[in-house]
This record gives C-alpha cells, sequence and structure tokens, in this order.
C-alpha cells in the first residue's frame, strides 16, 4: 500500500508488520542461519549475511520512504558509501562536493586510491564550474546538500542534469536531510547514501548506513556487493533503525524549530562572526535549499569572533554535549578542524572554509530557551578581556 503523506509511510511503510503472528513492529530475527526443507528448498532465507526478515523490513522501508527501487541496511554510512563506491572501477574519478564529511575524504584520500579509484574537490555550488571539472575519466559525483560541515547548498537537480548528460552516476548524501525533508531521487540522484545513524535513528543509540537506488540494474549490483563484501546491519541494529524511523517527522519538526530560533539568535549574537544554515534567508544557498528541500534542516555551524577564546566555550557548555556525532534528541556540539574533519589535510580544510574557529552545532529537541541559555553562557564566559 501507498501512502499520500510521508508521516504516514514512516510507520506503515515497507514490510511493517508480521504477517504470520499479527505482531505490530517486526519481529527480531537474531539468527544466522534458516533451516532448509531440502537441498534447494529454502523458505525464502538462507544466511543472515545474504539476507534476514528483520533487515529486510527495513530495506523495503528506506526504499520506500526515499521513492527508489531497492534499498540495502550497512553496519555503518561509510559501510554504505564503501558498498556505494565499489560500483567503480580501476582508473575512475569521482568528484565530490568541495566541503563533505571527513570519513567520506578519508575513505577516498586513503583507501580507494590504493586501487587508483581517484577523487577531485568540485565547486558543485556553481553547475557551471562542476561541469568544467568533468574530465574522461569521471564516472560518478557524490554530492552532499547541505555540505558538512559548512552547510553549503548543492543544487542537487541542475548538477544531475549535467552529470546525466556526461553520463556520470549521481550519489546524493541525504545524511542531514533524511527523507523527510529531501528527496534527491525525484531530484535526479540515482543513488542516495545515509549516515542512519544520525536522524533517523535519532536517539544516539545505534550505529547503521543505509542505501537507497533508483533502478532494478543498480539494485543488483548492490546485492551482490552487500553480500560479497558482507558490512550488513545485524537484526536488532535493523529494529532499532525501524523504530527511530517511526518518530522521525515528530522529533525533525521540533528540531527544526529549534534549529531556526538558535540559527536567528546567533546571526543578532554580537559575539558571532558568521553563521552558516540554509534556513536563514540571508545564506547564500537559501533559494535552491527552498527549491529542493521542505525547511533549513537542523545543522548549524558557526565562528565566534577573534576576541572570544572557542576552547573556554567548549569547556563551558553544561547541558549541549561536546561529542562526536549528530541527529540525536540531545543538542551535540563539536569542533570539525580536530574532529570530525580531522583526516583533512590543514591545506584543503583551509581552502574549502573549514577555518580552526568554526564550530558545529546539533540542535536536539530540549526546550529551546534551554539551549540558547548554554550558549549564551558559554560564550559570555569564552570571552577575552
Amino acid at each position: 500500500m501507498s501512502y499520500n503523506n510521508i508521516e504516514t509511510a514512516l510507520i506503515h511503510g515497507g514490510i511493517s508488520t508480521d504477517e504470520r503472528t499479527g505482531a505490530v513492529n517486526v519481529p527480531i530475527y537474531q539468527t544466522s542461519t534458516f533451516k532448509q526443507d531440502g537441498l534447494g528448498k529454502m523458505r525464502g532465507y538462507e544466511y543472515s549475511r545474504t539476507g534476514n526478515p528483520t533487515r529486510e523490513a527495513l530495506e523495503a522501508l528506506i526504499a520506500e520512504l526515499e521513492g527508489g527501487y531497492a534499498g540495502f541496511a550497512f553496519a555503518s554510512g561509510l559501510a554504505a558509501e564503501t558498498a556505494v563506491l565499489s560500483l567503480l572501477n580501476t582508473g575512475d574519478r569521482v568528484l565530490i562536493s568541495s566541503n563533505v564529511y571527513g570519513g567520506t575524504f578519508r575513505l577516498l584520500d586513503q583507501v580507494f586510491n590504493h586501487f587508483n579509484i581517484n577523487y577531485t574537490i568540485s565547486d558543485t555550488e556553481d553547475p557551471a564550474a562542476f561541469e568544467r571539472d568533468i574530465t574522461p575519466d569521471v564516472k560518478a559525483v557524490l554530492i552532499e546538500s547541505p555540505a558538512n560541515p559548512l552547510m553549503t547548498i548543492t543544487d542537487i537537480r541542475a548538477i544531475a542534469e549535467i552529470a546525466h548528460k556526461h553520463g556520470l552516476l549521481v550519489i546524493v548524501d541525504n545524511t542531514f536531510m533524511t527523507p523527510y525533508l529531501q528527496r534527491p531521487i525525484e531530484l535526479g540522484a540515482d543513488i542516495v547514501v545515509h549516515s542512519a545513524t544520525k536522524y533517523l535513528g535519532g536517539h544516539s543509540d545505534v550505529v547503521a548506513g543505509l542505501a537507497v537506488v533508483k533502478t532494478k540494474e543498480l539494485a543488483e549490483r548492490i546485492a551482490f556487493i552487500q553480500n560479497s563484501t558482507g558490512g550488513v546491519l545485524p537484526p536488532f541494529d535493523s529494529f532499532l533503525l525501524i523504530r527511530g524511523i517511526k518518530t522521525l517527522g515528530v522529533r525533525l519538526d521540533r528540531h527544526v524549530e529549534n534549529a531556526q530560533k538558535a540559527a536567528e539568535y546567533l546571526t543578532k549574537h554580537s559575539a558571532v562572526k558568521s553563521v552558516h544554515y540554509p534556513g536563514l534567508a540571508t545564506d547564500k544557498g537559501y533559494e535552491v535549499n527552498k527549491r529542493q528541500a521542505k525547511n533549513g534542516g537542523v545543522m548549524i555551524s558557526f565562528e565566534l569572533k577573534d576576541n572570544y577564546d572557542i576552547k573556554v566555550f567548549f569547556e563551558s557548555l553544561e547541558l549541549v554535549t561536546l561529542a562526536e556525532s549528530l541527529g540525536g534528541v540531545e543538542s551535540l556540539v563539536c569542533h570539525p578542524s580536530s574532529m570530525t574533519h580531522a583526516s583533512i589535510p590543514e591545506d584543503i580544510r583551509k581552502k574549502v572554509g573549514i577555518t580552526d574557529g568554526l564550530i558545529r552545532l546539533s540542535i536536539g529537541i530540549e526546550n529551546i530557551d534551554d539551549i540558547l541559555a548554554d550558549i549564551e553562557q558559554a560564550i559570555a564566559k569564552s570571552e577575552v578581556k
């Protein structure tokens, strides 16, 4: 059954009940193998790396939510990206957005380069500049929009049209937005990847990755890679992720409401030098993001003025937690240049604008007054007098 509204699909999409028992939640099939009724007589499953009913329910759900042909669940977001990038051949090159998650950069820079699969950093904010970067060896483009950590916006539809004109595969990391706020396949993407650890899980209690493909041909290739390389998501984690997705809509509504207020607060603050949030009308990516996403999302990055000590700022926070990751119900803060993006060489970080003073906020669903009060007192304590 299909649903007109994604809020309903989050709860009832994919395989949402157990047909045998009528359980309203898909059970955790915590098994490594399955009994066969005879040689070549299986009941749909043979070994949990190849297929597991709990994971299958999750994969069907994310495929429906993203509007794709098939979904695949992996042990982490990077495992999902590894499987997707394994579609490339030796000698191929992928264009990546000018600021991407540090783990994505490291994967290409220090793992896939050993197989002579290369990358070029491209300004995907500028479609003309992106097209100039396409050389005969370029076979794919990997986009983040909003990009991590500067929240830069790529016009997914425009880039996809150019990429397809040149025969490129279009991969979009939709972690920051999720299908509740943005649906890249409808905008022209061939593959969507997620660190499902973040908003899809939503409670900082599971590490997972998802990939959704547009076509049967891509589904067959990714299924082969998933089974052959084995980085699959376990049944219990699949169950947790399904449970998290059921509340995605109500959580993100609160997250975004809080983020918009926090971004507006930071923009007006006398101690703040710059704010990066595509939900602000003054943000350079605002108009493009407005066309392709429901709103500005949750993630914010900002810089304090030079007479503020960010080390003291981080140490002074009491409610907002200094930690890696994002997307949980609790507010988190990180220092990209020494944490999430430390694997990117300093010269490249500075070139794309990831300064040592950049602060990244994942706004939670606590009362916004408490969040802002904590940020305010930390800023006050960090002023160098």
